[in-house]
């Protein structure tokens, strides 16, 4: 019934600009990463070419200055192309909220010089970056993090490993968080490490239930050399600097878990309009009718939310609590999305013949990638009632 059929997201964007930037993106996806994704996904292969095609167009510094290779684009815009591409591959989605995540400390917090020598191959050179904060021991509890850097002269030599890093392998740049002084949060600072860092080293990448395209691996950093000038910010200033890049890189997460929802609810929507039993398509028995709403209702709230938290962050304004909202909100969403969509395609959605099970599989790991979602009902509540303890 093609009148019933899903139509692309109206979005209400600011400028002419960016409708074109949606409209590329909406090609791109369509021409060069939808024909391919269930069966890259399906044999876990990293599409290192799509991301290349992404640096050419301009889409992987879309929020960063112009002046580095950036593309000068609000968070309301960037947040919706990350959407359109999880919507057609997560793999693709994460990936690009990945590296601007990874980004995030050289062109925050980095020199003029820093920012002159790196972003433009970061933004826009076909780079691709990863972040590293969790380690096999320190996870939710960051500031426990033991990889060590130590100072030999004018160089600083990292030895640890970090856990759980996506494009860990294949990332041409590591945003490395490392302790260099005194236990606690104080005593953390950020590097810039290249990939091919000598004592840098990746394990095999992790046997994961979903995004399988993605490798997630640890990175082992075995006395590796860098020199003071890979310092990002001050001594001691790390762990401010990875929670204010968390901070954004959540509403990534959040676009992410949207994109992942709404291709879901179009599955199921189109389904349950060509699928007939008892003489009529499923679509018209009102228990299902109503599963649908429900869905595209926490779907448009998400949207709603995430977008809420990217125009405060767009006008300079504090943003930590609405980003946890929306990464807790848009993530248990796409859980409970992308369970409903398997459930409306029946017996159906339970195999790989349809994409729902995937959609339903890569849901999960975004209630807990960037802060499980019970750290941002912790974050949420400090902002509502205080720290714990007092």
């Amino acid at each position: 019934m093609p009148d019933r059929a899903p139509q692309p997201v109206d979005r209400q964007l600011p400028t002419d600009e960016a409708r074109d930037l949606i409209s590329l993106v909406r090609d791109i996806a369509q021409r060069e990463i939808a024909p391919k994704a269930a069966e890259e996904e399906d044999a876990g292969r990293f599409p290192r070419e799509v991301f290349t095609l992404l640096s050419e167009s301009g889409l992987l510094g879309l929020p960063y200055d112009s002046e580095y290779g950036g593309g000068d684009q609000p968070y309301e815009v960037y947040l919706q192309v990350v959407e359109e591409l999880a919507a057609v591959r997560l793999t693709v989605g994460l990936g690009v909220s990945v590296h601007t995540l990874a980004s995030y400390a050289l062109a925050t917090y980095g020199s003029k010089q820093q920012q002159v020598e790196h972003l433009p191959a970061m933004l826009g050179g076909g780079l691709l970056g990863a972040y590293c904060l969790s380690e096999p021991a320190s996870g939710s509890d960051a500031a426990s993090l033991r990889t060590k850097a130590v100072r030999d002269g004018e160089d600083w030599v990292i030895t640890g490993t970090k856990a759980w890093i996506t494009h860990g392998g294949i990332a041409d740049f590591y945003t490395v968080m490392a302790r260099t002084g005194e236990d606690g949060p104080r005593g953390i600072s950020a590097f810039l490490v290249p990939a091919d860092a000598a004592g840098l080293s990746a394990a095999a990448p992790e046997k994961k239930m979903g995004m399988k395209g993605s490798p997630t691996a640890q990175v082992h950093f075995d006395g590796v050399r860098v020199g003071d000038e890979r310092r990002i910010g001050e001594e001691g200033q790390g762990f401010a600097i990875a929670l204010s890049a968390l901070d954004s890189g959540r509403l990534g997460i959040a676009a992410c878990a949207i994109g992942v929802a709404q291709a879901a609810l179009d599955e199921a929507v189109t389904y349950a309009t060509e699928r007939r039993q008892f003489g009529k398509p499923i679509a018209d028995f009102q228990g299902l009718r109503f599963m649908l709403a429900d869905m595209a209702t926490q779907i448009e709230a998400g949207r709603a939310l995430y977008l809420a938290a990217a125009r405060l962050r767009d006008a300079g304004r504090p943003f930590a609590k609405q980003a946890a909202m929306a990464k807790l909100h848009c993530t248990d969403t796409a859980m409970k999305v992308t369970t409903d969509a398997v459930q409306v395609l029946g017996g159906y959605g339970y195999t790989a013949d349809f994409p729902a099970e995937r959609y339903m599989r890569e849901a999960k790991v975004l209630q807990i990638v960037e802060g499980t979602n019970q750290i941002q009902r912790m974050v949420i509540a400090r902002h509502l009632a205080g720290p714990e303890g007092r």
